[in-house]
């Protein structure tokens, strides 16, 4: 069997774990202020681990619940067990696995599963992107006031420090540029939106490599594009942007003014 298959086996899988979590009861801890954990992240994880070690033994497996250390190896694969837990928790159906690999530090096949409204999106480096079959292409919007901007919060927000001010100056500088802004609360499904065309663009702060590690190559195989301010993007960088290539530079301006 293919990896890309076997990845994907693996996600309905642990799909099925995440739906009947969602319509159940569930314990709750705190990671940190606002930064929750259920029993249903836990174990999803240790089931994707168990059976990912099984056919992927060669990488160092990096998941979110369980990983502590340094997140960049020769052959790694980046685990997020539920992307958007507070969805989750809340009963909000914008929730995904996402399984990413990367070798020598480039993404080269990724899998992000909504087992709640049944998209699993999907990509190999050089074969095109898709979604339940149907490949993938970025939108066509090349006018920044025309485009749906999507975005993420940084937990770091509760201190009020430098994270808070940047997410709050980019929104007021960004906000009358645009359309309008979302902000779904699961990363690797804001990057598979920008995929699909949904979204025009994204941008966010402090994304661990667990939340991209599988959209980032999904939305480049969907012929968009993925940096950070004034340099290409790599894992561990402090800003990611994401657009449909169209509207990088305008985009970029107004981040970079905040």
């Amino acid at each position: 069997m293919q990896k890309i298959e076997i990845l994907k086996t693996i996600a309905l899988r642990a799909g099925k774990m995440i739906e009947e979590g969602f319509y159940a009861s569930k314990e709750l801890h705190f990671k940190g202020t606002v930064d929750l954990v259920t029993q249903y992240d836990v174990a999803v994880e240790k089931f994707v681990l168990q059976e990912l070690s099984q056919h992927f033994g060669d990488y160092t497996l990096v998941a979110e619940e369980s990983h502590s250390g340094e997140y960049i190896y020769p052959k790694t694969i980046y685990i997020d067990p539920i992307d958007g837990t507070t969805n989750f928790v809340h009963g909000i159906p914008h929730v995904a696995l996402s399984m990413g690999i990367w070798e020598e530090n480039e993404p080269t096949m990724g899998v992000v599963y909504n087992p709640i409204l049944n998209e699993l999106f999907w990509a190999v480096r050089g074969e095109g992107a898709y979604l339940n079959g149907t490949r993938l292409s970025v939108s066509t919007q090349s006018n920044l006031q025309q485009s749906l901007i999507a975005t993420g919060f940084p937990y770091a927000k509760v201190e009020r420090g430098m994270e808070y001010h940047w997410v709050m100056d980019t929104m007021a500088n960004l906000l009358p540029h645009i359309r309008d802004i979302r902000r779904l609360g699961a990363a690797a499904l804001d990057l598979c939106y920008v995929a699909q065309g949904k979204f025009d663009g994204y941008y966010e702060m402090d994304l661990k490599p667990w939340d991209v590690g599988a959209g980032i190559l999904i939305l480049l195989e969907a012929k968009g594009e993925v940096l950070s301010i004034n340099k290409p993007y790599r894992i561990g960088e402090k800003v990611l942007i994401a657009t449909n290539g169209m509207i990088t530079q305008e985009l970029l301006s107004f981040l970079k003014e905040s």
